[in-house]
């Protein structure tokens, strides 16, 4: 009996075996099918196979390994559980009820859910208890608001991809990217990072630092205390306690032109300092430079961290707008150039314009004077016997690490061997040298400045021949310094951060245009300027430079704001993450803005209304700013405002000039466009100028079967403000040579740009019409924005004379606009009206009658074809710009304006003597332009135009 029993032991065993056998290789199969045939809606991963599996039948365990590309997708609580849903029911009984955990990416799936979106956080990857406490690396005090919950007082790394090199084995100048569609990676980031994700980050209270240059000014002035240019003063005030001593460490003094490898003109000069008193004004050192032209200018300061440094020693900038205070904290990162702000300055050598620093402070110590620098400056690093010939933002990082007084082996770890690798680690290193000895950098050497997360913004190659978009791709390593960052957190601390940009930018982008924003995927991969910094770290692949239907999106300012706040918003939020804090996201910019004549003698009114973000419930706008320009001067430090109105007491004879911008705790929105009013001293009446040119755009595309790109020719677009983003036209059109990066290749372009900022919109036209007006005498003048109108907060009616500002603005006038310009006219109102496309874009049948029967005039075509900005007319002869420039937005195709009877033609283009405006004189007046007014070159121009115009209004 004890052998059959253990002959039927035996027998069971292995047919258990057998069926174990058998269920193990039908797991392994529905495992392979699942991953196989795994699709999400969530981002574009690839395809996904089974890496392998761990079963334990006794324990009823099942662990299961993804393939990496399962881990490029985002997890949320919500498709976590989806997929353990999706995978147990994929999988043979008993199985599907045991302990199943799935990995992806050195971690299970649940782990990867960002802490943002988790209950129960993970802590390994949160800041926790690791904060600064100090001062600020710089802080503006003159600032009329604080971001509680915004940034305030956090120190952020943010850099606008390459920049031009010197190719060592070639022995030139090249860019890290090549020339498409009009633009090169080196460019096209610039246009994000500078104008959009940086001021909206110090809008949020933020210290922002980048390792390559950020001023856009091509000229430079640096002031000190060892040698200067002619013209630029360096000089100390003493006192009987407060005296000017040497610093006993090297320091800055620019003592050639041009620098080689390895120079460091850190190492050239001296420094002073003085002791710290409570009084003020007891000692102090001034800069005072020649600016070669007026403009605004980036001011830098540099220090030396000495025993005894404080941490609140005070400057004043003196600049066109007034004087604006900052508190820096010489503790930390001494040595290099610090940014103040950019500011405007005049021409020449002037007492408002310049820089002090007092021995004033609250702490005793001492206060350290070197140099001060007035703007970004032409590259003047040596390599290969030449310079770049190039401003110097538009350069690497490794040369501005070399100006900015860095070690060497910081910036050339490869000892001059190769710029390009160089160039790509001196990201990270600048950042480690800077944020050494901070509490999120302790176990590295430098200078202190806390630091905590660093982002570097790309544009990446890949294309689609059906015009798909390509989209975005973040990145982050974890596979480092075992799995830490320096201050000991997890590094998939970086996982998180670039997770939240990604969610945030497909949310954002197809929110606010409408389509389906392609995310592509999370790669974990060995990446230097995501291994090498201390803290959590991302590179932005933003979207494809080499895809059309990504760059007709790219060149658009609309989209680039968007870009810039959804990156602030995420930036915001996971920072408020990782230290557990709330946040407030800041407003959006205000509307319906307008100046009204207040109900006082000489003051104005000032009205606008906030705008509320749908996709952010706390961006509410709590208070306002009010910035205020005097003549041609630059804006003051703001006045804070409860609510949306502001009475403002004028004197008389003075053009101001205003702009607005909302707050709350969360920080400070862009600004409104730029308002200007006139109160004349024996005032004939008021005009009033209302601004309808509000157009951002990308420039004109070629879109056919056999063709596409982008016409700079026909049309460059619109920026905002201005733009360094074009490195020439596009040459190469043909779609069959989609993907190359030659010379016939789809997007080729050209470099006639390079280094040239293009004009765009500077929503600052009301204050050129306004000078114009004031000009000719007489009249006084208030301005508004469109919308103001529109809406009813301003009536046409009110005034004698209205002048209507549509600059290049496409948009056809709007009913309603149409219906309060007839009511108006036919009230016998006088009107102004000028822009390069009223004509051509008023071809609907009521848009046609309404410019024939109550403007008089009809379209006669447009002037495309010609290249001459000469028109003359009223008898005085002036241009306007018809290609893209630095000074003014362009105007490609100015209208030409029929007039109709009795209207006459009034300007005239030359050549050809097609109408180029015209004046109608019946119950009511009208002067129609067909080119914008603003684009008029030269001021007296300008004012000559305006007097014939104002003449034709008051004559009989």
């Amino acid at each position: 009996m004890k052998k059959i029993f253990l002959s039927f032991l035996l027998v069971m065993v292995g047919i258990s075996h057998t069926l174990a056998q058998g269920l193990d290789a039908n797991v392994e199969q529905r495992l392979k099918d699942f991953f196989t045939q795994y699709e999400t809606s969530y981002a574009n991963i690839g395809k996904c196979k089974l890496d392998r599996y761990e079963v334990n039948h006794n324990q009823k365990k099942l662990d299961v390994y993804a393939s990496p590309s399962f881990g490029y997708q985002p997890f949320t609580p919500e498709n976590t559980e989806a997929i353990y849903r999706l995978l147990k029911q994929s999988l043979p009984g008993p199985v599907n009820y045991y302990d199943i955990t799935i990995y992806a990416d050195g971690k299970s799936i649940e782990d990867l859910v960002p802490n943002y979106l988790r209950k129960k956080q993970d802590k390994s990857r949160l800041w926790q208890r690791t904060d600064y406490k100090g001062n600020p690396w710089v802080k503006n005090n003159s600032r009329p608001f604080t971001a509680s919950k915004g940034l305030e007082g956090r120190h952020i790394v943010l850099w606008q991809s390459h920049g031009k090199y010197y190719k060592n084995d070639k022995g030139c100048w090249e860019w890290q990217r090549p020339r498409l569609f009009c633009t090169t990676e080196d460019l096209f980031t610039q246009s994000f990072v500078i104008p959009y994700i940086i001021p909206m980050l110090e809008n949020a209270g933020a210290i922002v630092y980048t390792p390559r240059e950020r001023d856009w000014q091509r000229n430079e002035v640096i002031v000190d205390n060892d040698i200067h240019p002619q013209g630029c003063i360096y000089q100390e005030i003493k006192s009987r306690k407060g005296k000017w001593k040497t610093a006993p460490t090297p320091a800055f003094a620019q003592k050639r032109l041009i620098y080689r490898d390895g120079q460091n003109p850190f190492e050239e000069g001296t420094a002073r300092f003085a002791s710290t008193e409570k009084k003020p004004e007891k000692a102090f050192a001034q800069w005072i430079p020649r600016i070669p032209e007026t403009g605004k200018y980036a001011v830098y300061v540099t220090y030396q961290t000495l025993p005894g440094s404080v941490s609140d020693a005070k400057y004043l900038v003196f600049h066109k707008g007034g004087v604006t205070e900052f508190l820096v904290n010489q503790q930390i990162g001494g040595g290099t150039w610090v940014y103040l702000g950019t500011f405007e300055f005049d021409k020449g050598t002037n007492d408002y314009g310049m820089v002090v620093l007092s021995n004033e402070s609250r702490q005793k110590g001492v206060v350290c004077a070197d140099a001060v620098r007035f703007g970004g400056g032409m590259g003047n690093i040596l390599r290969g016997g030449k310079t770049s010939g190039l401003p110097r933002y538009l350069e690497g990082a490794r040369y501005a690490a070399q100006w900015s007084g860095f070690p060497y082996p910081v910036y050339s770890p490869s000892e001059s061997k190769n710029d390009y690798t160089d160039d790509i680690n001196a990201r990270s290193r600048i950042i480690n040298y800077l944020s050494g000895n901070s509490v999120y950098n302790p176990k590295e050497k430098g200078l202190g400045v806390p630091f905590e997360m660093t982002l570097g913004v790309h544009s990446d190659a890949g294309f689609s021949k059906e015009d798909d978009l390509v989209g975005t791709l973040g990145i982050y390593t974890t596979d480092y310094n075992n799995g830490e960052l320096n201050a000991g957190i997890s590094r998939y601390a970086s996982r998180d951060l670039a997770d939240m940009v990604l969610t945030g930018l497909q949310r954002d982008i197809s929110a606010q245009f409408g389509i389906r924003w392609q995310r592509r995927s999370l790669w974990n991969r060995n990446y230097s300027e995501t291994r090498l910094p201390a803290v959590p770290s991302m590179i932005l692949e933003l979207l494809s430079h080499q895809n059309f239907a990504d760059l007709k999106l790219g060149h658009d300012p609309r989209f680039k704001f968007t870009v810039g706040r959804s990156v602030y918003k995420s930036v915001l939020k996971y920072l408020s993450t990782m230290h557990g804090t709330d946040y407030v996201v800041q407003p959006l910019p205000v509307s319906n803005f307008a100046i009204h004549p207040g109900s006082r003698k000489n003051t104005f009114r000032l009205t606008w209304q906030a705008v509320d973000d749908p996709l952010e419930p706390t961006a509410k706008a709590q208070q306002y700013i009010v910035y205020t320009r005097l003549g041609h001067g630059g804006f003051d430090n703001g006045t804070l405002v409860r609510g949306t109105e502001y009475i403002f007491e004028a004197e008389p004879g003075l053009v101001y000039s205003f702009k607005v911008t909302a707050v709350n705790k969360g920080g400070e929105s862009f600004p409104s466009e730029i308002l200007s009013a006139y109160q004349a001293k024996k005032s004939k009446g008021t005009i009033l100028i209302v601004n309808g040119f509000d157009r951002l755009s990308g420039p004109a595309t070629v879109e056919s079967p056999f063709l596409q790109g982008f016409d700079l020719n026909t049309d460059p677009g619109i920026p905002y403000i201005n733009t360094p983003a074009f490195c020439g036209t596009q040459q190469s059109f043909d779609r069959s040579r989609i993907g190359r990066e030659t010379k016939d290749g789809l997007g080729y372009s050209g470099s006639e740009l390079e280094g040239r900022l293009i004009a765009g919109n500077t929503f600052d036209y009301p204050f050129i019409h306004g000078k114009a007006i004031q000009a000719t005498g007489g009249y006084s003048f208030v301005s508004c924005s469109d919308e103001a109108v529109e809406n009813g907060f301003v009536r046409l009616a009110d005034y004698p004379i209205a002048d209507l500002i549509f600059g290049a603005d496409r948009r056809p006038f709007s009913n309603t606009l149409q219906q309060l310009i007839t009511s108006y006219c036919q009230k016998g109102g006088n009107l102004i009206l000028s822009g390069s496309y009223i004509g051509s874009n008023m071809n609907s049948p009521t848009s046609l009658n309404f410019t024939e029967n109550i403007l008089k005039y009809s379209f006669g075509g447009s002037m495309l074809n010609s290249t001459s900005g000469e028109i003359y007319g009223a008898g005085t002869r002036f241009n306007i710009p018809r290609t893209i420039n630095e000074q003014t937005y362009a105007v490609p195709a100015p209208d030409c304006l029929t007039p109709v009877a009795p209207a006459y033609s009034a300007f005239v283009y030359n050549p050809g003597n097609y109408s180029a405006g015209i004046a109608y004189k019946g119950t009511y007046r009208t002067f129609v332009l067909g080119f914008p007014f603003e684009s008029i070159q030269g001021v007296k121009e300008r004012a000559r135009v305006m007097s014939a115009i104002l003449g034709f209004f008051g004559s009989k």
